[in-house]
């Protein structure tokens, strides 16, 4: 059997795949690249979006404008869940933190 990634003969067991640890994780690599990117750039949206929480909302209830809120450089479109509460509020969370919006342009941050 041949390495996947340099196709250098293998010596060793039979189902190895690979001639070494760096021709194994550049062929993971490889494979792994374009959900990688994706990944990273939604991951990097997402610590922004916890960091600019976590920095307006020192009381642990914060009401904001949400203009300052984007000023700030918060993207809307990236968190990591929705919770309804009974009383019907919908509040998105980036982990821990989570705002609502409210009216005239305004969101409340809070801490859960």
């Amino acid at each position: 059997m041949n390495c996947l990634e340099c196709g250098e003969k293998i010596v060793g067991r039979s189902d190895k795949k690979f001639c070494n640890d760096a021709c194994r994780n550049a062929y993971n690599n490889k494979q792994n690249k374009d959900s990688s990117n994706l990944m990273r750039n939604v991951n990097n949206k997402l610590r922004k979006n916890y960091r600019i929480l976590k920095e307006v909302n020192i009381e642990g209830k914060t009401k904001i404008a949400k203009s300052k809120l984007s000023q700030l450089g918060f993207d809307f479109d990236y968190f990591t869940n929705t919770k309804v509460y009974k009383n019907g509020s919908e509040y998105k969370f980036i982990y821990d933190y989570g705002y609502k919006l409210l009216e005239e342009d305004f969101v409340l941050i809070v801490k859960n």
